[in-house]
């Protein structure tokens, strides 16, 4: 009976829990069918008759921010970098744990090392560094997210690398295979689990993110959240309804994403964190 009753409670918990996370939510959905005035005056209140403005905010702030282009480029620019970073880290990874030397220790703990270095310490100078290098531009950008997402991804791939039998690998090379087989036919299939972590966590930051690429390309190749903030006007006035409008349009595809790969994030962040 006491088991029963803890769990409950957790049950209840947790659900007071998910309530608390999802209303925020919630509230943007709502406010985003209502008339920006009314979003002022009744914030937590659904739209009836008077407040419901149905698409209106939805097209009005398509037409004011560009939304089809940014999303094209934030398209672009998160699935290029997140496949660069897949790809990239984890061949870093496996050169690491599998070449034991003095440099891959030293290279390693660089990368470690660059996961606690905040972001604001490095942005000017890395901007200015890009701007004059030619990286100002959606193709450069993509190399940037490449160094910035190397830390973390590298070290959860590392992880996993030290779980994998160096067994298949001698088996790949006594078949034939050079390195560049051995890797992406034997040892980049087994990374899947961690490889579907990296690419949900680069998927989130990369595209939610706001200040990297409007340091970098600015107004030129305006991403989503770069677009969204020319919805506000002159003396700090905000059209709230459209605001709310794109900010449901920009969270839906990354929660698509995370809904149809999140069972692999709790086995992957295990098997890179603890494994080996």
């Amino acid at each position: 009976m006491t088991k029963k009753l803890s769990h409950i409670v957790t049950f209840i918990l947790l659900l007071g829990l998910a309530a608390l996370f999802l209303a925020p939510i919630f509230i943007v959905v709502i406010n985003s069918f209502k008339f920006k005035f009314s979003i002022t005056d009744t914030p937590f209140v659904f739209p009836n008759a008077e407040t419901f403005s149905g698409a209106q905010n939805y097209i009005s702030g398509i037409q004011q921010t560009g939304f089809i282009s940014a999303f094209f480029w934030s398209l672009f620019i998160t699935v290029f970098s997140v496949a660069a970073i897949v790809i990239f880290t984890s061949m870093t990874a496996w050169y690491i744990v599998r070449v034991k030397t003095f440099w891959t220790n030293l290279l390693y703990y660089a990368l470690v090392f660059s996961m606690i270095v905040p972001f604001q310490m490095v942005m000017f100078t890395m901007s200015k560094t890009a701007n004059v290098l030619g990286l100002d531009n959606p193709l450069g950008i993509i190399l940037i997210y490449l160094g910035f997402g190397a830390g973390l991804s590298t070290f959860m791939f590392s992880g996993f690398v030290k779980s994998v039998p160096i067994t298949i690998e001698e088996a790949a090379t006594i078949d034939g295979c050079n390195t560049l087989q051995t890797y992406f036919l034997v040892v980049f299939p087994v990374l899947k689990p961690t490889t579907v972590t990296v690419a949900i966590l680069n998927t989130m930051w990369i595209w939610n993110d706001y200040l990297l690429p409007y340091l970098v390309i600015g107004n030129d190749y305006k991403t989503i959240p770069v677009a969204v903030q020319y919805l506000k006007g002159g003396y700090g006035s905000v059209d709230m309804g459209a605001l709310m409008a794109m900010l449901v349009l920009s969270i839906i595809p990354v929660v698509i994403f995370y809904l149809t790969s999140q069972k692999y994030i709790i086995k992957g962040v295990a098997a890179g964190a603890v494994k080996g």
